[in-house]
């Protein structure tokens, strides 16, 4: 599973690790008490000043491992920044996974007077061309804006001490692969480098070679692609019916804190509000709308009052939200990496969740591919797969009927027995039922 020097370390608590008093003080506080397995293989060869490759996809508790060494040596180094110089960098590809990570830094990093500025699109630049030329000592930032302030002189890499690119495969997957290469060549080559990527195409290892020195390598990408805390299920329904499929999946108060995926901006935007038309709560967020709007969308779905969150993957991407129940794929990716990313959103910290998938007839070519990828059967709530695209390795999994309704297995009911509910209606024998009942499906998993 992992793959470095460390690799046999074990540690109780983050005491263990070399991190400074304050620093572990601030852990304590936030209930930080055992290492991820990133963190304990990580956290002591960056303290050594090594370079890092780490493979690890969202969730694992990477922020943390790059965060808490970059801490602890700005603070027991001393000195500050000069303005407009910041001593550590970190690129991420959205702006909500910037602004995670600006806050996890706060919260770790609280009373060493370590200042953290962020920089991202979507607002306006004088706050921070403010920021920067306070002297921020790290930087956290989107790509295409921290080249907009390079190129008005707002800030220079020059003194940057620690590099560190996060999820670098989807930054390179959004167009920033030369706005990356610029950022890299501008910062000293005398630096310590980390990259962080939840795959290692090509074009990531090429990078990883021209950016790290002897770097460490540490993995911790699961045996399972996916997590066995979630529970996921298909439909198969006719584009036509999604809609009122979801309607009436809604119907179940199980699904209290869900987030919904469309391919397009425009369709996330038309999805949400059909929903709240439809009497559920719900808001999009994508990357056409202002960062303020979609910060407002993300505090509405933690509070409550946004039951339905609408999202497309590359804004989902920074979504890291306590106590999602379920995920409906309203539309499957064209990517099978993306599902797993989508689905990711729930069963985090420990907790449990439900994925549900809608599969329209154009979209039974991605499914197969989601199944190749995932390795793994996945349940059949409704419907069946068209007689000109079989599937012979779901065959098992899925019962001989087609179902009532117009969608072919929908409904709430269906959806309803899949989860253990004992609820009438068809898109499954009865053979499939009892081995769902047995699973407990997504709603006793949430």
């Amino acid at each position: 599973m992992t793959h470095n020097t460390h690799a046999g370390m074990t540690h109780a608590d983050f005491s263990a690790l070399g991190l400074s008093p304050a620093i572990l003080r601030n852990l304590a506080a936030e209930n930080y008490s055992t290492p991820t397995p990133i963190q304990s293989q990580a956290i002591p060869p960056l303290l050594a000043g090594r370079d890092l490759l780490g493979v690890a996809q969202t969730g694992t508790g990477k922020t943390a491992a790059f965060a808490l060494p970059i801490l602890h040596r700005l603070s027991q180094s001393g000195g500050h920044a000069a303005p407009k110089a910041p001593r550590a960098l970190i690129l991420a590809p959205t702006r909500e996974l910037v602004i995670q990570i600006a806050d996890s830094l706060n919260a770790y990093g609280k009373g060493l007077a370590v200042r953290v500025a962020v920089v991202i699109g979507g607002v306006g630049m004088n706050p921070q061309t403010r920021a920067l030329a306070r002297a921020a000592d790290i930087v956290v930032a989107t790509p295409g804006r921290l080249i907009d302030h390079m190129q008005q002189g707002n800030v220079r890499l020059d003194a940057v001490e620690c590099l560190v690119l996060d999820e670098a495969d989807r930054m390179l997957d959004m167009g920033f692969s030369r706005d990356v290469r610029r950022i890299v060549g501008a910062a000293p080559k005398a630096r310590q480098s980390l990259l962080f990527s939840a795959t290692m195409p090509r074009d990531i290892e090429a990078l990883a070679n021209d950016m790290l020195r002897d770097p460490v390598k540490v993995s911790v990408t699961p045996k399972v692609v996916t997590a066995d805390r979630i529970e996921q299920c298909v439909y198969f329904v006719p584009g036509d019916d999604k809609f009122e499929l979801m309607r009436d999946l809604f119907t179940d108060r199980a699904l209290s804190r869900v987030i919904v995926f469309a391919r397009t901006k425009h369709g996330a935007n038309k999805l949400a509000e059909k929903l709240s038309k439809a009497g559920v709560p719900a808001d999009a967020i994508h990357g056409n709308k202002s960062q303020g709007a979609r910060q407002r969308a993300l505090e509405g779905f933690r509070n409550g009052e946004v039951r339905a969150l609408v999202a497309t993957d590359i804004a989902a991407r920074g979504i890291d939200v306590d106590g999602v129940t379920h995920v409906i794929n309203y539309e499957l990716p064209n990517e099978a990496e993306n599902y797993v990313h989508r689905i990711g959103r729930t069963a985090r910290a420990g907790a449990g969740g439900g994925a549900i998938s809608l599969c329209g007839r154009d979209e039974q070519g991605y499914w197969r591919d989601i199944l190749k990828l995932i390795r793994r059967n996945v349940p059949v709530a409704g419907g069946e797969m068209g007689p000109d695209e079989p599937a012979p390795h779901l065959k098992q999994g899925r019962g001989g009927g087609r179902g009532r309704g117009r969608s072919g297995g929908g409904g709430a009911p269906r959806f309803k027995a899949v989860q253990g509910g004992g609820g009438h209606g068809g898109g499954g024998g009865g053979r499939n039922k009892r081995r769902n009942r047995n699973r407990g499906g997504a709603r006793r998993a949430a």
